[in-house]
């Protein structure tokens, strides 16, 4: 089969859906079809089939969106500033894969509700169209709407309610909806109205050996002598909780000192992270690595892995630090609670509650073989849950499907 793999987001990127892409590339190519991947660039200036070097520049295209969608002809495109810029880059997305053909593809297989929406309404009507969601848009949104006040955007105002429509128009113009946990699934039904039939559950896989190939590489990085390591990869973005884990440091910090955090990723907040970090006086105590290419080889200097997100959906961190044999002190945002198991394989906190975070990192730090009982439970489970070769199994199928469903119309 010739498959397309598209997403709004940008590629390449450090983050769990282009992790997913690449493998779900690779394992597919392995079993013989031909995957192309279609995105945004990572400086959002083209859109481009990244594997194929095609590509077309958004400034050619703006100039007659903007022309043609203006308040007069699409007012209900310009009645909030979001609107209508995720309604352009839609239309570009559009635009743009018309403009590349996407004739010869068996299966589009999206990766969220923006690309979904876009290739939806321009792929030739006999090929089927497979979506999947990896997270919430719509609650992403309204949480950061909620944060920022000075937006101006409220529940009942027209950008609130963009975000759900549009994973619903997303959800009913696919011929399927994966998710990856009934976490997503049950946002979908009752946030935005999707029907259940239209939605199947199946989680992702993670590549064994290439993980394994990582691990063992390991990092030029050592633990600080006499202290254990409490690492935490993730994009500093509000979303993933830093915030909340720095508060919970400090208050760690207040009950016993022989440990260190390293956080690896960056974003917008890292200026603003580091200066929490200072007035915690955690300056000596946590590492903010920035962008790290080989998380495997991080996890090998590990001993504890800790995830204090606002939402999540099933990232790929969590997967990768139970291969790693490690206990998870994760929030119960998202789908956390389907990937860790408290007390078997991790601990779980409220969401936004470091004072229970930082009293879960004490007792793991303070008990070593319940640290260790956990950690070996997290291990036996991702080697039996997280399969790869299950997953595209499963994903083979759902194409399949489609395609006979396509071909009996």
């Amino acid at each position: 089969m010739k498959i397309l793999l598209a997403t709004h987001w940008l590629i390449p990127h450090v983050g769990g859906v282009w992790n997913f892409m690449q493998q779900l590339k690779n394992r597919l190519e392995q079993l013989g079809h031909e995957v192309d991947l279609l995105g945004n660039s990572p400086d959002y200036k083209k859109i481009h089939i990244v594997n194929r070097g095609k590509e077309l520049a958004k400034e050619a295209l703006l100039p007659m969106l903007e022309s043609k969608l203006n308040a007069q002809t699409a007012p209900g495109l310009n009645q909030h500033y979001a609107i209508r810029h995720y309604e352009f880059e839609r239309y570009c997305m559009e635009l743009a894969a018309a403009y590349f053909g996407l004739d010869h593809y068996d299966i589009i297989h999206t990766q969220d509700s923006f690309s979904t929406r876009s290739l939806g309404r321009v792929k030739p009507k006999r090929t089927p169209l497979v979506s999947h969601v990896h997270g919430s848009i719509a609650r992403e949104m309204k949480d950061h709407f909620r944060n920022n006040p000075s937006k101006g955007i409220h529940e009942g105002s027209p950008a609130w309610r963009y975000f759900p429509a549009l994973e619903y128009h997303a959800a009913m113009s696919s011929d399927l909806t994966i998710a990856a946990n009934h976490w997503s699934k049950n946002i979908l039904m009752t946030d935005c109205g999707v029907p259940d039939y239209r939605i199947t559950v199946f989680q992702y896989g993670l590549d064994v050996a290439a993980f394994q190939g990582k691990y063992n590489a390991g990092t030029t990085l050592r633990r600080p002598i006499g202290k254990k390591v409490i690492f935490c990869p993730a994009r500093l973005v509000y979303v993933k909780g830093i915030h909340v884990l720095l508060d919970s440091l400090a208050i760690l910090k207040q009950i016993r000192n022989d440990w260190v955090c390293w956080i690896a990723g960056d974003g917008d907040m890292r200026r603003q992270l580091e200066e929490q970090s200072v007035r915690n006086g955690l300056q000596h105590d946590v590492v903010f690595l920035g962008e790290y290419n080989n998380v495997p080889g991080l996890l090998s200097q590990a001993d504890i892995f800790v995830h204090t997100c606002i939402q999540d959906n099933q990232p790929f961190s969590v997967m990768e630090a139970q291969m790693a044999g490690l206990p998870s002190v994760v929030s119960t945002a998202g789908g956390l609670p389907e990937m860790v198991t408290h007390g078997h394989t991790g601990l779980l906190a409220p969401v936004g509650d470091a004072a229970g975070t930082a009293q879960h990192l004490s007792l793991l730090l303070e008990q070593e073989q319940y640290r260790l009982f956990l950690g070996q439970n997290a291990k036996t489970f991702a080697l039996k849950h997280w399969s790869l070769d299950l997953m595209v199994e499963r994903m083979l199928n759902v194409y399949y499907g489609a395609l006979a469903q396509k071909s009996s119309m």
